[in-house]
């Protein structure tokens, strides 16, 4: 099965082609640009470096959110455009999981941090248990979905769990001070080359959760904002006032 990945949703830019278990390519990008000036040229080198066929694609995965608002945007239009152009289906990947799924086989708790704004993080909790077939695989456990909360919030269920925990995500750097000041149980930060979105790991949960019958429709696809827009608070305000 052959997987295109696309994830846009944090500061990094990532797409991934993958055929059955192995990676084929993975172009990841952050840098000073817009998502909408390296999304699709990074899938076009992506095509012409292993001369993809783009009717080969079986399923486009996507970083379904939470995120930014203006990159998930940017990567459901790609996704929805490609899901049409090429008559293929659409697996949504809750973004979080997809940075969670980075740490596979990990014995600690698994914590992804996005720096949501407000004194928010996108965030959940998540374990790796080992499969029962002894194939020296893993099963990922989501012992608190994806949310938007405060970090002092998370920290708190944290702490309650009495377990080693390591984090990932745009929002450690932003918030090392505060888990120095508030965490009660021993915590690390995933190296640099897993701390970021990964089309790759988009693609791997893709694969699984295709075969879990979870694909769409590019015109059922939506992405999962989890709260909404600051124009559209800034309304609401308005309205109340």
């Amino acid at each position: 099965m052959k997987i295109l990945a696309l994830d846009s949703s944090g500061l990094v830019a990532s797409v991934a082609l993958s055929e059955n278990d192995n990676l084929i390519a993975e172009y990841t990008v952050q840098y000073k640009k817009t998502h909408s000036q390296t999304l699709l040229p990074m899938l076009q080198e992506i095509c012409r470096m292993v001369e993809l066929d783009l009717d080969t694609v079986d399923a486009i995965a996507v970083a379904a959110g939470p995120g930014s608002f203006t990159g998930l945007r940017i990567g459901s239009a790609t996704a929805k455009g490609l899901a049409f152009a090429m008559k293929k289906p659409i697996i949504p990947v809750p973004t979080v999981d997809g940075l969670a799924y980075q740490m596979y086989g990990a014995g600690d708790l698994v914590c992804p941090i996005m720096d949501a704004r407000r004194n928010q993080v996108y965030t959940g909790i998540y374990e790796f248990i080992p499969d029962c077939d002894g194939q020296f695989a893993y099963d990922m456990r989501v012992i608190k979905e994806q949310c938007a909360v405060s970090f002092d919030e998370i920290a708190e269920i944290l702490n309650g769990y009495n377990r080693d925990v390591i984090f990932l995500g745009d929002g450690v750097p932003v918030f090392q001070e505060r888990m120095a000041q508030i965490l009660h149980v021993p915590y690390t930060a995933a190296p640099l080359h897993r701390a970021r979105q990964s089309a790759a790991a988009i693609a791997a949960l893709g694969s699984i959760y295709y075969r879990q019958g979870k694909a769409v429709s590019g015109a059922e696809y939506v992405p999962e904002y989890l709260r909404l827009s600051q124009a559209e608070r800034e309304r609401a305000e308005k309205e109340r006032a």
